[in-house]
């Protein structure tokens, strides 16, 4: 997923990126709520971490103007704010989840988890396609119960083409997914990370294929007695 911060400490924003990057995911930082609305007008984000307590606009009012545009993207709320109202009025203006400082990563990335899970994505605890099986909570891929090492970038390759199993992904879907401001993607980056996925795959019989002129898709399994 490509997740935004909104955070004014950038001690607790770097410590957020860092984690949710070690989990495969690209993450980009702003310190404000004008900064916020800026980004989300001009590019696409699966997620946003927004912090309450934000200089000039709160978070809550940066809530209000986000739910009453065009284009819907999941917030969870991360804040100090302790009190029953806060937490009702930030669902109310239509946060999807609240979670109170201090919190364990763990349990963010739990609700992040979940969120995906809400929108219909398959996404876990694990995926299965076939005989593989990405376990998101370990954040391990096996075939046959055998583990296949991955990397970071190749995890998370991996999991958006487990995840759409059958459909074709273009380069830029899977570009605009992956990158951040301060670790951007290319095209041939991503080739390289597909070469090296299908090097570790294809003697499992598990195989991406290439939609020329557009990006890659994975083979569903093909069912027992199929022809």
């Amino acid at each position: 997923m490509r997740i935004l911060i909104v955070e004014d400490d950038a001690l607790l924003a770097d410590g957020l990126a860092k984690n949710l990057r070690q989990s495969g995911h690209a993450v980009d930082w702003v310190d404000s709520a004008e900064r916020a609305l800026l980004a989300v007008g001009a590019e696409a984000f699966d997620l946003i971490v927004l912090d309450i307590g934000l200089p000039r606009m709160d978070g809550f009012e940066m809530l209000r103007k986000l739910r009453s545009g065009d284009r819907y993207v999941p917030v969870i709320v991360v804040t100090a704010r302790d009190a029953v109202s806060d937490r009702v009025q930030g669902l109310d203006l239509g946060a999807d989840d609240y979670l109170v400082k201090p919190f364990a990563f763990e349990e963010l990335e739990a609700r992040v988890r979940a969120l995906v899970r809400r929108r219909g994505v398959p996404t876990g605890p694990r995926i299965v396609c076939g005989p593989l099986v990405l376990d998101l909570v370990a954040r391990q891929a096996t075939v046959d119960g055998q583990p296949v090492e991955l990397t970071v970038r190749e995890w998370a390759i991996m999991e958006l083409l487990v995840g759409n199993a059958g459909a074709a992904l273009s380069k830029e879907r899977i570009i605009q997914s992956l990158s951040g401001w301060d670790d951007p993607l290319s095209a041939n980056a991503i080739e390289v990370y597909v070469s090296r996925l299908r090097a570790k795959l294809e003697p499992y019989d598990i195989h991406i294929r290439t939609v020329r002129g557009f990006g890659y898709r994975l083979d569903k399994p093909r069912e027992a007695g199929a022809d």
